[in-house]
Formats: C-alpha cells, structure tokens, sequence
C-alpha cells in the first residue's frame, strides 16, 4: 500500500478500492487526463477549473462533485502521475537488483534511466512540481522519495554489493550511485529543467553509453583497469 493526499488530509489507498459508478471512473479519468494536460502547460496558478472541464469535455459541476476545489484536483492529478511514475521506477529497481555482471547489464540500465526521464512526461512533471513547490511540498517531497531518491537508493545497494563481489571498487556507493545517474543523462537533464526540448533519441543513446563507460572506468576494481584492453563494452 502507497499513502497518497487528497484534499487536505491524508489518506491510505489500497489495492482494493471500493467499486464506483463505471461513469464515474469514466469521468475521473477524462478529467484527470484534461487536468494534467492544462497544469502541465500553464501550471497551476493559471489554470481555472473551467478550461479544464472544457479540456475534459464535462460540466465544471461534474469536476466539483468530485474534487472539493481546485487544489485537491492538482493533488490528485499530480498523485496520478506519482503513482505511474513509481511503475517505472518500481520495474527499474526489479532490473537495478538483477545485475550481476555491470560491463555487459549496465548500459541497458543507463539507456532506461535515460530514456525514461528524459523522453517522457517525467521532465514538465519536474518543472511543475518545482514551480509549486511552495505551495504543495508534501507532493514535490512525495515524488522524489519515490521517484529519484527510489532509484539511487536501489543502485547505491547495486554499486556496494558489486564491489563486495570484486566487480566494481566502490568506497561510497551513494556518491557512485549520483555519478552513474547523472553521467547517463547528462546535462540534458538541466537543459530540461529550464525549458521544454525533444531529446534526440540517438543523442540520448550515444551520450547514455559514454557516461556508463565512464562510470565503469572510474570504478573498475584496480586489477581489471590495469588490464591491458579492458574496455566497457
């Protein structure tokens, strides 16, 4: 079970949800997907629950009946977004605790890092969450411990468990994880920060590998960087 907000108190959300209206599921989803689509391009001061029921194709009142104001629409749309990003990370981490050869598993990790936060929504999601930090810390707070930190979290434990098997010479394996991270998506990662742009996907490709063979030389235990055409493939 995940603890999400809605409104302005704190609720457990289980698996087991308690059946609703299939027109009512319809209609959460219409509107969520209209709500993320308007807060994402115009944030949140901006954006009125009008043009988003406009957006939705409902009745503002239809909007209302479901969310107290415009506020716990914005906590629910961005828990939404929380909850499709901890998919991800959820299914990286699988993948981050299933290396045991990082030369040939850790570029795979790196293009998927890469890929995910820097072709998808994960970028305006950052943006918006940074913008109304102010205003709604507990969802910018709830996003990076289950986001980002999530990930660093699972390859801090890959990058200590890989040195204590002799793969890799790792003496903090928080600070190998923030290196291997950020060498995987670049200064792309700050470039979207400031302003929306299309990675190129062979860019991205090219500059995640780079980084994973750099990673790899700077952590490859002594005996195998000493080894006369060691490389990382």
């Amino acid at each position: 079970m995940t603890t999400g907000r809605r409104g302005q108190g704190w609720v457990r959300r289980s698996a087991t949800i308690e059946a609703e209206d299939p027109r009512v599921t319809r209609s959460r989803a219409l509107i969520l997907d209209a709500a993320a689509t308007v807060f994402l391009s115009v944030g949140y001061t901006a954006a009125t629950v009008e043009g988003i029921a406009v957006t939705a194709g409902v009745a503002k009142r239809t909007i209302y009946n479901l969310y107290a104001d415009k506020a716990a629409l914005f906590r629910a749309t961005i828990l939404r977004s929380i909850d499709t990003a901890d998919d991800f990370t959820s299914s990286l981490v699988d993948a981050v605790r299933s290396v045991v050869d990082p030369v040939a598993e850790l570029p795979q990790i790196g293009a998927r890092l890469a890929e995910a936060v820097l072709t998808r929504s994960v970028l305006p999601l950052r943006r918006l969450l940074v913008m109304e930090s102010r205003t709604f810390p507990e969802l910018a707070a709830e996003y990076r411990d289950r986001a980002p930190e999530a990930v660093l979290r699972a390859l801090a434990d890959l990058f200590a468990s890989l040195s204590r098997t002799g793969h890799l010479s790792v003496s903090d394996p928080q600070v190998a994880a923030e290196h291997f991270a950020f060498l995987v998506m670049g200064a792309d990662l700050d470039r979207g920060m400031f302003v929306a742009q299309q990675v190129e996907a062979g860019r991205m490709v090219a500059r995640s590998a780079a980084g994973v063979a750099a990673f790899l030389r700077a952590y490859a235990p002594p005996d195998r960087s000493r080894r006369i055409g060691w490389t990382a493939r």
